[in-house]
């Protein structure tokens, strides 16, 4: 059972990131943001676990690469530009499709149990939801041609959330390969910080001046991002991917929307219509009826971890 609260712990935290986001877009690019979140998130776990990992095999060297550019630059990239363009609770619910593309990617990689018409009418449930709260959203023109930077926004959160299947999957080759999680997710965010840093120093604009830099707001988002978001929920989520399984783990996902529209109307001030609150629900209906058989299957792989 501690695995699945550690689950649920890890989608909380990162449901309230996308409002934490959203605040810091004010001040600092979407480039920087992902860069000081995760150079903050590195620091914390060189001083939680100072020893560098060795690799049982060279060529897993390629699984951390690949679990870094997709994990932490790849999904991170795309999730902060999509806030410039869509509100957090749009981002939050349209991410929230990670489940169903964690299974659709395990069944290409040969496991096709839970690709079946279970699964592909939640998906149509889901889609529906996330269709409606965009619209909900952004407006009724959100999807139309006319309204590109919206549009624009909810492809990039589904480009995410297909990222982050692939990531899950990475995380769990990982963890059967029996590499220690924390040393294991400091090394992921070393291959991300490849990618990200030249990346932002390129292409990521001037940062803020120190006055706006420093403000108790933004120092303790950027806090919040990089030591509990980051170091400390990596790890929480490798410990849960590692114990249930990428698939369950993933179906504590459709949570975030939730999550998000909850802290959005709080902190944001974001509007709570019934379209939305429509849209969340049938979201969440359609990840639970796909996701039904998977869970069953993955809850024997809990017990045999010593749930």
């Amino acid at each position: 059972m501690r695995y699945h609260l550690i689950a649920l712990f890890t989608v909380g935290v990162w449901g309230i990131t996308f409002v934490s986001t959203k605040v810091l877009l004010q001040a600092f690019s979407p480039l920087w943001i992902l860069c000081i979140r995760f150079i903050i998130g590195f620091v914390a776990l060189c001083i939680l676990r100072p020893h560098i990992l060795k690799l049982a095999n060279a060529r897993h060297e390629l699984l951390f690469a690949a679990a870094g550019f997709t994990g932490v630059a790849a999904y991170y990239l795309l999730e902060n530009v999509a806030l410039v363009f869509a509100t957090a609770t749009a981002v939050g619910v349209i991410v929230a499709a990670a489940p169903l593309f964690t299974a659709i990617l395990q069944g290409i990689l040969g496991d096709r149990s839970s690709l079946n018409a279970r699964f592909f009418a939640g998906f149509a449930l889901a889609m529906a939801g996330l269709v409606i709260v965009g619209a909900a959203s952004g407006g009724a023109e959100a999807f139309s041609v006319g309204n590109g930077e919206a549009l624009l926004g909810y492809v990039l959160s589904l480009a995410a959330a297909l990222v982050w299947a692939v990531y899950s999957v990475l995380v769990a080759r990982i963890a059967d390969a029996g590499y220690e999680t924390v040393a294991s997710t400091k090394r992921t965010f070393l291959w991300g910080l490849v990618v990200i840093v030249p990346v932002a120093v390129i292409f990521g604009g001037s940062l803020p001046s120190a006055n706006v830099a420093l403000e108790p707001q933004n120092l303790a988002n950027l806090a919040f991002l990089g030591a509990v978001a980051s170091a400390a929920c990596f790890v929480t989520w490798g410990i849960a991917v590692k114990r249930l399984g990428a698939a369950t783990s993933t179906t504590y996902i459709y949570l975030v929307p939730a999550i998000t529209a909850a802290a959005s109307i709080i902190i944001l001030g974001e509007p709570l219509t019934l379209p939305i609150v429509f849209g969340i629900l049938l979201t969440i209906a359609g990840l639970l009826l796909s996701q039904r058989c998977v869970a069953g299957k993955d809850h024997a792989r809990s017990f045999e971890n010593g749930l």
